[in-house]
């Protein structure tokens, strides 16, 4: 009996020896948060919720888009924030203000792999601290219906511009507070050179040019084909506005009622480009970034949301684009360099000819 019970408590105190030394069982962990990256863009910046959404969940990430105005004040702000970066990456730098961007320091050297589907022309920085992502060029739109209720011929260059019958006919924005309204200066810089774009102003002026200070004003107040029906059948714009004209018909439209002028250097090409900062809080996820607005997703789905053109030679445009932008074959073009060293200069000479 004593045998027996010795061994029923040996059997006890086994089994409370395992017990003691079992694996406590794990608590279960919450998932972790995904990584959030900065995004600082300008105000125009838009892409498809759904698109983004497919790169959050490829990378576990959460990106959050910092608008911070027009691309100068983007640049600006990045500038003055460099030591204590508000982003991890910086989107909408162009080639107006390329030189500026990258004398400032706050960009890392990346190349992408999806750089090799870009054409050289769009890559402006030999060390790959900007990354070309889109373009589009300032060119001068016209309200068709005016045209043709006039029989008036259209403008074949900058010149003709100047010519009586055009008196009045034409809107354009200040280059010291609007976008295209620089890169329409700049046009006329590369058209006449720095000696000679100052007498087309001059010629303009008395030619009746009008004035604005946004492209809104220009677009939606003084053209004629726009809501506003104003006085001015031609106003500064963008190749890809008679697309827009025609996605954002109140009533479905068999033709762009607008259409650009083309002709040699009467457009200015814009390229748009994408940056890593230095000092990012997430370097790897921001080169992802990247790359990912060089992929074919991305880079197919911007025509649509910013009316803008792919850098990407594969990317398919959409049906509107192919049968209502227009392009020009030779679009004025100036070294960044020579915007940079000269870019405050020009506009303060053309304030003191056209607008004093």
């Amino acid at each position: 009996m004593k045998q027996k019970w010795n061994i029923v408590w040996a059997l006890a105190a086994l089994a409370l020896v395992l017990s003691a030394c079992a694996a406590p069982q794990a608590a279960e962990t919450p998932a972790a948060a995904p990584l959030e990256l900065t995004v600082m863009t300008h105000d125009s910046f838009a892409v498809s919720e759904e698109v983004i959404a497919e790169f959050e969940a490829a990378n576990q990430v959460k990106v959050v888009f910092l608008k911070s105005g027009d691309t100068g004040s983007v640049l600006n702000r990045a500038i003055l924030s460099k030591d204590a970066p508000l982003a991890d990456v910086l989107y909408g730098v162009d080639n107006t203000f390329l030189s500026r961007a990258l004398e400032a320091d706050i960009f890392e050297a990346y190349e992408s792999a999806g750089s090799e589907g870009v054409a050289a022309e769009f890559r402006l920085d030999p060390q790959n601290r900007l990354t070309p992502v889109d373009y589009g060029d300032v060119c001068i739109n016209y309200d068709k219906a005016y045209f043709a209720e006039k029989g008036l011929a259209l403008p074949q260059s900058l010149d003709d511009l100047l010519k009586p019958e055009y008196k009045g006919l034409l809107v354009v924005q200040n280059p010291a507070t609007s976008s295209p309204g620089l890169a329409f200066l700049l046009a006329t810089v590369a058209e006449y050179g720095e000696d000679g774009y100052l007498d087309f102003w001059a010629a303009l002026r008395a030619n009746g040019v009008v004035v604005v200070n946004d492209w809104e004003t220009a677009y939606y107040t003084n053209f004629s084909a726009s809501t506003g029906k104003g006085e001015q059948p031609m106003v500064v714009s963008y190749g890809s506005s008679p697309p827009v004209e025609v996605v954002y018909a109140e009533q479905p439209l068999d033709d762009a009622p607008t259409a650009s002028l083309v002709g040699d250097n009467m457009c200015f090409r814009q390229v748009e480009f994408v940056g890593v900062l230095k000092g990012a809080k997430n370097p790897e996820a921001a080169r992802k970034f990247v790359d990912f607005m060089l992929s074919k997703r991305f880079q197919e789905d911007m025509p649509l949301q910013m009316f803008v053109f792919p850098v990407l030679a594969e990317a398919s445009l959409p049906d509107v684009f192919v049968k209502y932008a227009q392009m020009p074959q030779v679009p004025a073009a100036l070294d960044p360099q020579l915007i940079a060293d000269n870019r405050e200069k020009w506009i303060d000479a053309w304030d003191e000819v056209v607008l004093k």
